[in-house]
């Protein structure tokens, strides 16, 4: 199974449904922070819409598509990042995190990334990577900036968040981009 440490006291892990619970509770509390810029959150109202997830997530992994992963800091559930299903004729997928308000700004949801990217390189040989995140949520935008992804352009309209549209930045790495950026300083952060 996908279990990756990312640093000392963080690691991620694909789901299981005994964290169906936590997972929904973290969600639950952040309920309206997590809304403003996730579209899934308004669709989740229990426990089982995390399990129904969770089975979906692992049925991906199980097909060769990609884990989706939780991020655990210190043993307790803070968030998430995973692959949306790899397209394997042109070896490329696009991720997706996040992170509980209160573990924000501390470079932790970078450093999962970056551990993403090596497993996504390195191990399952895949040529490109794509971040896609919402014009105005710099902080999101800010994560494949640090990593060093190239902006390809962006999406008017590309997603329906809420109550509007939003815009979508997409960013991209290549495989001997990651390579080269991990060979010149051992570190891609």
């Amino acid at each position: 199974m996908f279990r990756r440490t990312v640093e000392t006291g963080v690691e991620i892990r694909l789901f299981d449904l005994r964290d169906a619970e936590p997972i929904y509770a973290v969600v639950d509390r952040g309920r309206e922070y997590l809304r403003t810029w996730l579209p899934w959150v308004d669709y989740t109202h229990s426990a089982e819409d995390i399990r129904q997830f969770i089975t979906r997530a692992r049925a991906q992994y199980e097909a060769n598509q990609g884990p989706q992963a939780g991020l655990w800091i210190d043993g307790e559930f803070a968030g998430s990042i995973g692959c949306h299903p790899i397209n394997w004729q042109n070896r490329n997928c696009s991720i997706g995190y996040w992170i509980a308000a209160r573990h924000q700004a501390k470079g932790v949801i970078t450093r999962c990334c970056a551990t993403l990217l090596d497993y996504l390189f390195q191990d399952l040989r895949l040529h490109r990577v794509v971040i896609e995140c919402a014009a105005g949520n710099h902080k999101s935008c800010a994560i494949p900036q640090r990593l060093g992804f190239t902006l390809e352009g962006t999406l008017r309209h590309g997603q329906w968040l809420t109550d509007r549209w939003v815009d979508l930045m997409v960013w991209s790495m290549l495989e001997d981009e990651w390579r080269a950026r991990r060979a010149a300083g051992g570190s891609a952060i």
